[in-house]
């Protein structure tokens, strides 16, 4: 596409179609009737892994599924919610979950609403258009979307999944993809430090709904130094606060993005064939360098002000009446009027409530391997052990058999298969993953009728030629 002025998504989406149907995509529903009711499978969350995953599912002919998102639309995922950049993170130039399609590309999305110039011109992508781009997709791929639905929990019912929605109502499902993004493993990390009873009215997670506009005048303290962490701090200067302090435990920010240097497809798409030493080491090494908060949320932050204290670790963090009283480690004392949290994700299946019947089988990776001294780390020995599809593991013998019908397509597949199941550069790649893996299970499970039909498939192809045989 070479226009120099928009194409317009109309006419870009009649080019979508003639793709599609160029590759005769998506393929036709091959599996054999169901019973009435019965979903193939259920996908939880219609963000980008959400699309991804019930995009890449509908190309393989898997097309009775159903989507869910609690969040109304154009709210889905965190990109107009809690992700306060200015600009996605990363490069303008990754195609997204395209299917392997460039017309679904975002580039393509960009150029025919805005024009080639206006990419070339581009930086970085932000968020607003990439949710827009998101939705679009959602549209144009006709997706089941069941918006303001909330799942409530997972429970076995013979040899299928159901799920007890909020507020009534029920699914059957054959399998459930829970899509929920980085807080969909445990949920939002506190640290210890932190006096519960901050919130919510002195404190808030940087993954939370926070209301900017009512800290105008206030002075905010913040609490940690990743992406997250320095854009809150950034949005608390924008909307009128007299003053952020960041407080960062470490003497130095980290200086490289180790993610970059390993976003192609040999860890994209090998990483989970690695045995699990090797897969390990590697999440430690990551883990103790961490990765640096993009130059241009530095830049961000030093425009506005924000004041950076490095090696200052905060042992303690309280109520004072109506302030938040910091203690550092060095004894010293600082007074806010609130706090922010920029202190990530937890993986805990213990603490995941639409799992809660099914955590105590759910085989982690400290119940799999056993590193050597130097490289225990107890926060990694937590996450799900998921076997090639993003499934569950049973933990022991007493594991329900429904169990490995669930597949975890969130930051809690982190351990198991690197970022593509949590950043944007392998999104697609893990759609395929998990595609793959139940249109395989769905083959396998199905074949007897399979293949009764391709015996009951009764299409002559020679009727009408001199070598035509007709049924006696």
């Amino acid at each position: 596409m070479n226009q120099t002025s928009p194409l317009g998504l109309a006419a870009h989406e009649a080019a979508v179609r003639r793709d599609l149907e160029m590759l005769n995509l998506p393929a036709r529903n091959w599996l054999p009737p169901r019973p009435e009711g019965v979903l193939e499978v259920l996908v939880v969350g219609a963000g980008m892994n959400g699309i991804a995953a019930a995009g890449a599912l509908i190309m393989r002919g898997i097309r009775h599924i159903a989507v869910l998102d609690d969040s109304e639309p154009g709210r889905e995922g965190p990109w107009m919610t809690y992700a306060r950049m200015e600009m996605l993170r990363s490069p303008k130039t990754l195609p997204g979950p395209c299917f392997g399609i460039p017309s679904l590309t975002y580039r393509a999305y960009h150029e025919a609403r805005f024009g080639r110039p206006d990419w070339d011109a581009l930086y970085k992508i932000p968020n607003q258009h990439w949710q827009d781009y998101l939705g679009w997709l959602q549209r144009v791929l006709a997706l089941p979307i069941r918006h303001g639905v909330r799942l409530e929990r997972l429970t076995p019912a013979d040899g299928l999944l159901r799920a007890e929605l909020a507020g009534g109502g029920e699914i059957l499902a054959r399998r459930a993809v829970l899509a929920t993004g980085r807080g969909g493993a445990g949920g939002l990390y506190w640290p210890s430090f932190m006096d519960a009873a901050l919130r919510p009215d002195l404190a808030a997670h940087t993954n939370e709904m926070i209301d900017f506009a009512a800290l105008a005048g206030k002075h905010v303290a913040v609490i940690g130094a990743g992406p997250s962490a320095l854009d809150n701090a950034a949005a608390a200067m924008e909307h009128g606060a007299a003053g952020v302090d960041v407080y960062v435990r470490r003497k130095t920010l980290p200086q490289i993005n180790k993610g970059r240097g390993s976003a192609h497809p040999g860890f994209h798409r090998a990483w989970g064939e690695l045995d699990d030493l090797d897969r390990w080491a590697f999440l430690v090494y990551g883990q103790d360098l961490q990765a640096p908060p993009p130059h241009e949320t530095v830049f961000r932050v030093l425009r506005l002000g924000v004041q950076i204290h490095l090696g200052h670790p905060v042992a303690e963090a309280r109520r004072d009446g109506d302030e938040v009283l910091l203690r550092l480690a060095d004894g010293t004392e600082r007074r806010h009027d609130f706090l922010i949290a920029g202190t990530g994700f937890r993986v805990d299946m213990d603490e995941v409530p639409e799992l809660a019947g099914f955590a105590p089988h759910i085989a982690r990776w400290g119940d799999r391997y056993t590193p050597p001294p130097e490289l225990v780390r107890e926060d990694l020995a937590a996450f799900p052990y998921l076997g090639p599809g993003f499934e569950l593991q049973p933990r022991g013998a007493t594991a329900p058999p429904e169990l490995g019908l669930i597949h975890l397509m969130n930051y809690g597949a982190h351990a198991s298969f690197g970022g593509i199941a949590s950043d944007i550069p392998g999104v697609a790649v893990a759609a395929d993953r998990l595609a793959d893996a139940i249109t395989r299970h769905a083959f396998r499970k199905n074949f007897s009728e399979l293949r009764a039909a391709v015996e009951a498939f009764d299409e002559p192809e020679l009727e009408g030629t001199p070598f035509f045989v007709p049924r006696s």
